[in-house]
């Protein structure tokens, strides 16, 4: 059917930004699947701008979800991360795609509120105008042009250094791993930036730091603890992208128990966040098509 093409068409689009809406994969596809019923609910000739109508849908039942998601997220054991997404290589060539959807973007995302995020994303990520994002949202255009500079100064104030993934990073992941499953503690320092973060979510439900761990020789003290438990000869250690980052992922049985995610300045890791938590390693194996679109202006 034409309106299944046209939602099929837009659907990376689409799930991107739900995704960066809501910082779980399982919520974006909930988002997607409640917005492909209302699609399906219109006359695709009544749909002049079947784009704009979609995002349209998208943002304001992500917005509901992302209401209901703030609250449970204060009540989330030890630290919370973002679900992981596995991430095409080609993510990497767009800079500000593969940004937008790295772990300490969305660490940030998460400090601002509803309309702040949506506005945000909408706006410096995907190029809509605030006249478009003000149909999307039910706000002026003057209030919306308001939202915007509070987000982006919130934002500026708080992003990371960004590196996505390349050749050099994974090298310096697999020297990394090679200290880390060998025990060599001064070849895992010299990797290790003075000022490190490791963030680790296990939701309550895997063992995992409660708190983020500062400095080289903490955090290289952590992995090493957590290596010496969690890496067996039956573990198999693979390279992967998540979040158009340089990660590493451990599957027993065929199955991903914990994930790393890398940022990396100057061959040096600068932050490490590890996904222990279960409920978010399901859908740890399928590759998430990305996307901006074509960002040509639509009508509201």
């Amino acid at each position: 059917m034409a309106e299944d093409d046209a939602f099929t068409e837009h659907r990376p689009l689409l799930f991107t930004i739900a995704y960066e809406m809501l910082g779980s994969a399982a919520d974006a596809e909930d988002v997607l699947q409640e917005s492909y019923l209302r699609w399906r609910a219109v006359d695709p000739a009544a749909v002049e701008h079947p784009r704009a109508y979609l995002v349209r849908v998208v943002t304001r039942q992500a917005l509901n979800h992302l209401r209901t998601l703030r609250a449970r997220r204060e009540e989330y054991v030890g630290s919370w991360l973002p679900e992981p997404i596995r991430t095409a290589p080609g993510v990497s060539e767009d800079a500000i795609l593969a940004e937008s959807v790295s772990m300490a973007m969305m660490l940030v995302l998460e400090t601002l509120n509803p309309a702040e995020r949506a506005v945000f994303v909408l706006h410096d990520v995907f190029g809509y105008t605030h006249g478009e994002i003000a149909a999307s949202i039910g706000k002026t255009e003057v209030t919306v042009r308001q939202i915007a500079h509070r987000a982006r100064r919130h934002v500026h104030a708080r992003r990371r250094r960004f590196e996505p993934d390349s050749g050099a990073a994974r090298a310096v992941v697999q020297r990394f791993l090679l200290a880390a499953s060998t025990g060599e503690v001064q070849a895992l320092m010299d990797l290790l930036a003075p000022d490190v973060v490791q963030v680790s979510d296990g939701g309550g439900k895997a063992t995992a730091a409660r708190r983020p761990i500062t400095g080289s020789a903490e955090v290289a003290r952590y992995v090493l603890g957590v290596a010496r438990t969690g890496i067996t000869p039956t573990t198999r250690l693979e390279h992967a992208t998540y979040n158009g980052m340089p990660a590493a992922r451990s599957l027993t049985d065929g199955e991903v128990d914990w994930l790393l995610a890398f940022e990396i300045h100057d061959d040096r890791i600068t932050a490490l966040y590890v996904m222990r938590n279960p409920d978010k390693l399901h859908g740890a194996d399928a590759v998430r098509p990305l996307d901006r679109g074509d960002r040509r202006p639509w009508k509201p």
